[in-house]
């Protein structure tokens, strides 16, 4: 999970930018089940970009490709971040 500040001024074209990324770079992952970006209800607010993988190899191995550091480096603006891992303990339908 990434946490992505962003000015409401500028949130229209970092969707944008974002998505055009995400199809670039996950098309491909081996194991990646889902990824979704979450828009704040609040005007200003932080973006969470989630993604869920069949496994934690899976998860690994997409942090160590080439297709992660593309998708996290200088320069994708906005792209760049700290990256923060949960596992699931609870879930509910799909």
């Amino acid at each position: 999970m990434n946490r992505i500040p962003v000015p409401a001024a500028a949130a229209a074209g970092f969707e944008e930018q974002f998505g055009a990324s995400m199809g670039a770079h996950l098309a491909d992952v081996e194991g990646l089940l889902s990824a979704r970006l979450l828009r704040p209800q609040g005007d200003g607010g932080v973006y969470v970009a989630v993604m869920d993988f069949a496994s934690k190899d899976a998860f690994s191995a997409w942090m160590k490709s080439a297709s992660f550091s593309a998708a996290h480096s200088s320069s994708s603006p906005g792209m760049a971040g700290e990256v923060e891992s949960f596992e699931t303990v609870v879930a509910v339908g799909a």
